[in-house]
């Protein structure tokens, strides 16, 4: 301990020696230490690290086709019911709701879950209790809601008499029956919830009635706990084998995509698997990044020890030892490394934070939960002592091969080894990592510019966006086209506007679009096997092209005429046109089907976008 004490105190001695020095190694190893603790936090809080919840190592998300989810509620109740693999399998769905306690109405953003959602997560309420399966009695029989603890510490200042009080959610009263524990969001990681609902209740929500919808697959997922001894590729056979019993029973509405299953807290491999590669990715960059700092401090350190060579040639004629020569070099380069980790992680500490409270969709509750663990802190250890050895290396072999007499009879101008060719190579390295690194940057900045250049298919200047939710204000069934209409003359009647327009899913907008299976008009059998495609669906108002700068190519557009009372007609893009109705200049006039048999003739075909 006296030794090495000894070589701290020398070892500082040096480095306020050269204060230019030690900043810049200081500021190097702290970037590249600092861009891999965060990216690694990153990673660790999105892909590495479990849900959550207890026993999280046996839940999995059922997993239905390619898009990672989306499962109709009749499906959901058969699979509950008839698998032999789960303990129990619950099921949810996100939705927007106007909550009215009285005095201070808000849009919330709402988990639609099974009864039993808590009870498979093994969660335990914060505050009061939670609904259970027992409370379900058919479609809106449960008015009952569920407050999340941050929700609850903002909009009701952590008032415990909330338990029992009635609110109004889209004008339905319902009852609060509890709070979440803290840090219990949900099932996904990246999405924050205000409330959880029962899913029996939909329509209340939503104003649609899905419940025995078997062909309406809106439900965002299900998950689950697999029994003691069963693995995933069992449970999964399991899960076909049930929903081959269910496509000869309604062939029509099961679709053929196998079950599979995937991992909870990014929608199953349906963005876990995407993200953790980009993460991956990233994480092998932020690696090339501290490896040429390495070999740019390698070449430092060797650069140090030519101009220190007659001060270590001295110490070597009186009688020092290499390896305690050695062992000070590498004791300056770990405590340089370290103070740069410590600072680096720091760095990195302040930008979790700025991350976890980064929004970047306002209008959505998305954020990106981040805080370090000790996984991270090791990580930050492990790398800058790793730094510091491969930096404090390099003039070994200098020094093990220096001649002290002939240094000294050089004068100060003297050098040992061959510090040329050991200098050479850490620039070669540096050169090549920086190449990789500089060229990637470059592909990803190209790909930035193509897309905010790209031709949308819309034109977001001179636009504003005004979000609406009629059901939240309690309208329902006919009375929600006739105010949006009434809406939209008033404010066509504004000075200054120039075009009006309405979409249910605007563009750029989350979860984007509905999506439902269409036909050639030739097909008969409208089984899911037999769609022609799964487009995009919007629901617009006559003068939405004009208001969005969507240039119509053919035939016209909507009119307010084309109400519930006329036929079906639809106006397609270029796309739609190519691949359903086979061509592109002559799809004004054409028909193709919807999965519910209804005819739809298209009468304008649109820009892609």
């Amino acid at each position: 301990m006296i030794t090495l004490l000894q070589d701290l105190r020398s070892a500082l001695r040096q480095l306020r020696r050269s204060p230019g020095f030690t900043i810049a190694a200081l500021v190097t190893l702290a970037l590249a230490i600092g861009a891999n603790a965060l990216v690694f936090g990153v990673l660790n809080a999105l892909i590495l690290r479990p849900l959550n919840v207890p026993q999280a190592e046996s839940l999995v998300v059922i997993q239905h086709g390619t898009d990672g989810g989306w499962h109709s509620y009749p499906d959901y109740l058969d699979l509950r019911r008839r698998n032999r693999s789960f303990d129990d399998v619950a099921a949810w769905a996100i939705s927007q709701a106007g909550l009215d306690t009285g005095r201070d109405p808000s849009k919330v953003w709402a988990y639609e879950t099974s009864g039993n959602y808590f009870d498979v997560l093994q969660v335990h309420p914060y505050l009061g209790r939670f609904f259970h399966a027992a409370d379900e009695n058919g479609p809106n029989s449960a008015p009952f809601v569920v407050l999340s603890y941050a929700y609850w510490h903002s909009h009701f200042q952590d008032d415990r008499g909330v338990v029992g009080r009635v609110v109004r959610i889209n004008r339905h009263p319902m009852t609060i029956l509890g709070v979440t524990p803290p840090g219990f969001q949900g099932t996904v990681l990246f999405f924050t919830s205000d409330i959880f609902v029962p899913i029996v209740n939909h329509e209340q929500l939503s104003g649609e009635k899905m419940l025995d919808a078997r062909g309406n697959h809106w439900m965002y997922e299900m998950v689950g706990h697999l029994k003691p001894g069963v693995d995933p590729g069992q449970a999964a056979a399991d899960l076909n084998s049930v929903n081959s019993d269910l496509r000869k029973s309604y062939p029509k509405e099961e679709a053929k995509e196998p079950y599979t299953l995937g991992r909870p807290g990014l929608h199953g491999d349906y963005l876990g698997r995407p993200m953790g590669a980009f993460l991956t990715g990233l994480m092998l960059l932020s690696v090339l990044i501290l490896l040429a700092a390495c070999a740019n401090l390698g070449s430092l350190f060797a650069a140090r020890a030519a101009d220190r060579s007659r001060e270590v040639a001295l110490r070597l004629a009186l009688g020092a030892s290499r390896n305690r020569i050695l062992r000070q070099l590498l004791t300056e380069s770990v405590l340089l490394s370290i103070t740069g980790g410590v600072a680096g992680l720091m760095g990195s500490i302040l930008l979790f934070r700025r991350l976890s409270e980064w929004r970047p969709f306002p209008q959505l509750p998305l954020h990106v939960p981040v805080s370090p663990d000790a996984k991270v802190y090791l990580l930050a250890l492990v790398l800058a002592l790793v730094s510091g050895v491969l930096s404090g290396i390099v003039p070994v072999r200098q020094i093990l091969r220096a001649n002290p007499y002939e240094i000294v009879k050089a004068g100060s101008g003297g050098a040992f080894g061959r510090r040329i060719t050991v200098r050479d190579v850490l620039l070669v390295v540096q050169i090549a990592i920086c190449v990789v690194l500089v060229t990637s940057s470059m592909v990803a900045l190209r790909g930035l510019m193509r897309t905010l250049h790209t031709n949308f298919g819309f034109e977001p200047r001179n636009v504003m966006l005004v979000d609406t939710d009629l059901r939240a204000a309690g309208y329902s069934g006919e009375r929600i086209p006739a105010m949006q209409r009434r809406m939209i003359d008033a404010v066509q009647a504004i000075p200054g506007v120039d075009s009006v327009g309405s979409v249910n899913y605007p563009p750029l907008e989350l979860p984007g679009s509905w999506q439902s299976l269409v036909y050639t008009d030739a097909t008969e059998n409208l089984s899911p096997s037999n769609a022609a495609a799964d487009p995009c669906m919007y629901n617009i108002s006559p003068d939405y092209f004009r208001a969005s700068g969507t240039s119509l190519l053919a035939g016209r557009a909507f009119t307010w005429h084309d109400d519930a009372n006329a036929p079906r007609v639809a106006v397609v893009n270029r796309e739609f046109a190519r691949k359903i109705l086979g061509s592109v200049p002559d799809a004004v006039g054409r028909h193709f089907k919807l999965r519910d048999g209804a005819r739809v003739e298209v009468v304008g075909l649109v820009e892609d976008g």
